[in-house]
């Protein structure tokens, strides 16, 4: 990857030019459940995600896009999408959100409503392709909804760069800042996160590790990195655990 991405759009360019057809992202889930990106698939799956966020559900720089999500190859593109769309993604700090994606909409309904926020209900299996049950009133089923959306997104404005990109109970951290004091340092190779550790940190290694060229592989917390595991992966180290 180039050495000058200093930004989420520098990013999703590296992978739609890069390799494209290389793995960027391996999820492995429970059940024996394997997901697989290459960098233009990934890309494809965040310009979709921003393109809902923006036309459906008004998202705009500055907006604010609570992910209540355990880490998981949809909770990275939402994240990746809500900083094309120029959104604070926020992890727990509790701002008021204009929208929240969640895997528990009943919870956050009243909340939603209270607020005017919109709410998306996210399904996680992979062929889920709607979500599994009744759904409050007004939320969007990002399953069956983002596939309808254009697999390319351009934003029309672009974030203040004081704008936090991420925020959390310990503060925030801005567009500026992000891929330089967020993201971790990385190398490229084929590098084993594990969903464990919690979405913070697994958003700073993923970053720090497409933006050396790398690729991530992705473990639930029931999924054990068995020696067969990181010889059939090609893994060539283990990413950076929570400080």
């Amino acid at each position: 990857m180039p050495a000058h991405i200093s930004s989420p759009t520098d990013l999703l360019a590296a992978l739609r030019r890069v390799d494209p057809t290389s793995p960027r992202l391996t999820w492995y889930g429970p059940s024996g459940e394997r997901v697989e990106l290459s960098g233009r698939v990934l890309d494809n799956w965040v310009a979709k995600t921003a393109n809902l966020l923006c036309d459906e559900l008004d998202v705009e720089p500055g907006s604010v896009v609570r992910l209540d999500l355990p880490p998981h190859w949809r909770t990275l593109c939402w994240a990746l999408a809500g900083w094309a769309a120029g959104a604070t993604v926020d992890l727990g700090a509790g701002l008021d959100p204009a929208v929240v994606a969640t895997t528990d909409p009943a919870a956050w309904a009243d909340a939603a409503a209270a607020n005017n926020s919109f709410l998306a209900a996210v399904a996680l299996p992979a062929l889920q392709m709607r979500w599994d049950g009744e759904l409050p009133e007004g939320a969007v089923d990002y399953a069956s909804e983002v596939r309808a959306h254009g697999d390319v997104f351009t934003a029309f404005d672009a974030p203040h760069a004081d704008t936090a990109a991420v925020a959390t109970e310990e503060g925030s951290t801005s567009y500026a800042e992000l891929m330089e004091s967020y993201a971790e340092a990385g190398d490229g190779g084929r590098v084993l996160l594990r969903a464990g550790d919690g979405l913070d940190a697994v958003l700073r290694a993923a970053l720090g590790i497409w933006s050396a060229g790398g690729s991530v592989v992705l473990l639930h917390p029931d999924v054990e990195a068995t020696d067969h595991l990181v010889a059939t992966e090609k893994i060539t180290r283990e990413g950076p655990r929570p400080h």
